[in-house]
C-alpha cells in the first residue's frame, strides 16, 4: 500500500467531514474568510476547525496542513475550490493604474509593491516566484515547479503549495484578500496585467529596437538598446538553485551581451568612437574569447588614432584563444588586424564615402 493511501485512509478516520472539507479548502490556497463565504459558516468556526485538524493529524502550522492536503489526495493540482478566477477587481485595478506589483530577476530576484520592497524569503522560495515570472503567465503545475526549481533532486515532501502559499501572502494586494498568484485550472501562474516583470519589458524594448533598425533609425535604437540594460542590475536570477534559474542565467547573460554589442556597433556606425571605447574595453576584458568585440574595439581604437593600442587587442585575443581553445583567430579578426596594418582607412569607416555617421 502506498504511502498516500495511507495517508488518505488516516485522514478519512480521524477528520469529520466538514474537517476534511476545510482541509481540502486550505490545501488549495483558500483563506479563512474564502472557506467561511463558501461554506456559509462564520470565520472563527474556520479557526475552530483547522485548530482541530492540526491537532488530530499532528500537524504544526497550517502550511503543514497544506502539505498534508496534497500528500493525502486531498487536493490535486489544478482541481478543488480554487478553481475560481482572482476578484476582477483585481484584474481592472489593474488595467486601470497599471501593474501593482513589480518583479525583477535581472539581478538578483526582488518585488515591491507600490514601490516598497518585499521580502521573498529564501532562495527556493525565491525560485518559485522566478519561474512564475520567467513563464509570462502561463500556468505551472506542481510537478513543472517541481522540476525546474530542484531538478532531479525534488524535496521529501511537497513544499511547492507551502511556498506558493508564503508567497500568496507576500503578494497580497494592500487589503484586498487577492495575490497576484492566482491557482489557475491548469496550474499557478501570476495574474495577467497585475504584474511588471523587467524581463518581459526588455523583451518589449528588443522588439523596439528591430523596428528601430529596420526604419534606419540608429540613435533611437542606442537610445533603446541603453534602456533595456538598464534593466540588468547585475547577474540575472543571482544566487537562485535549480535547472530554470542556471539555464535562465544563461541565456539572459548572453542577451545582455548581444544586446551591448548592437548598441555599440550602431555607435561607432554614428561616429560615437570616444563614448563606445570605455564600454568595448570592459566587455572585451570580461569575454576575452569575443571575437566580434574585439574587432569592434580595434576599429574604435585605430579611427581614434589608436593604432598600437589596436594591435594590442588583436595579440591578447590571439593568445586567449590560443590558450583557452587552442584556435586561431577567425578571419574576420584578422581581415580586421590586416585592415589596421596597411592603414585600410575605407574598411575601417574613416573615409568620406563610408562615412562615420553611416546608419546601420
Amino acid at each position: 500500500m502506498s504511502s498516500t493511501t495511507t495517508t488518505a485512509r488516516r485522514t478519512a478516520t480521524v477528520l469529520r467531514p466538514q474537517e476534511r472539507t476545510v482541509l481540502s479548502a486550505v490545501g488549495c490556497g483558500l483563506r479563512d474568510h474564502e472557506i467561511a463565504a463558501a461554506l456559509a459558516i462564520p470565520e472563527d468556526a474556520v479557526a475552530g476547525h483547522l485548530a482541530r485538524i492540526l491537532v488530530k493529524l499532528g500537524l504544526r502550522d497550517r502550511a503543514a496542513a497544506i502539505v498534508h492536503a496534497f500528500d493525502c489526495g486531498l487536493v490535486v493540482p489544478g482541481r478543488g475550490p480554487r478553481t475560481q478566477p482572482v476578484s476582477h477587481a483585481l484584474r481592472s485595478a489593474a488595467r486601470a493604474g497599471g501593474p501593482t506589483v513589480r518583479i525583477s530577476v535581472l539581478g538578483p530576484v526582488q518585488a515591491w509593491h507600490d514601490g516598497r520592497p518585499l521580502h521573498l524569503g529564501h532562495p527556493r522560495q525565491q525560485a518559485v516566484l522566478a519561474t512564475l515570472a520567467l513563464c509570462a503567465g502561463r500556468p505551472l503545475s506542481r510537478q513543472e515547479l517541481l522540476d525546474d526549481v530542484w531538478g532531479m533532486e525534488p524535496p521529501t515532501a511537497n513544499v511547492v503549495p507551502v511556498y506558493v502559499y508564503r508567497l500568496r501572502k507576500i503578494l497580497r494586494i494592500g487589503d484586498s484578500p487577492d495575490s497576484v498568484i492566482e491557482h489557475a485550472p491548469q496550474g499557478y501562474r501570476l495574474v495577467p496585467g497585475a504584474v511588471e516583470v523587467d524581463v518581459a519589458r526588455m523583451e518589449e524594448l528588443v522588439t523596439a529596437v528591430g523596428r528601430a533598425d529596420r526604419a534606419g533609425e540608429p540613435a533611437e535604437a542606442v537610445r533603446l538598446c541603453a534602456q533595456a540594460l538598464e534593466l540588468f542590475r547585475g547577474e540575472p536570477l543571482a544566487g537562485l538553485p535549480g535547472p530554470l534559474a542556471e539555464l535562465e542565467r544563461l541565456r539572459l547573460t548572453e542577451r545582455r551581451i548581444a544586446l551591448l554589442q548592437r548598441k555599440l556597433e550602431w555607435q561607432l556606425r554614428l561616429g560615437q568612437d570616444s563614448e563606445a571605447i570605455e564600454e568595448l574595453f570592459a566587455l572585451s576584458v570580461a569575454n576575452p574569447l569575443n571575437e566580434p568585440v574585439a574587432a569592434m574595439l580595434m576599429r574604435a581604437l585605430y579611427r581614434n588614432g589608436r593604432q598600437a593600442d589596436a594591435l594590442t587587442v588583436f595579440d591578447r585575443a590571439r593568445r586567449s584563444l590560443a590558450d583557452e581553445l587552442g584556435v586561431s583567430p577567425s578571419r574576420m579578426l584578422r581581415r580586421t588586424h590586416a585592415m589596421i596594418l596597411r592603414g585600410d582607412e575605407a574598411g575601417l569607416g574613416l573615409t568620406p564615402s563610408a562615412g562615420r555617421t553611416a546608419c546601420p
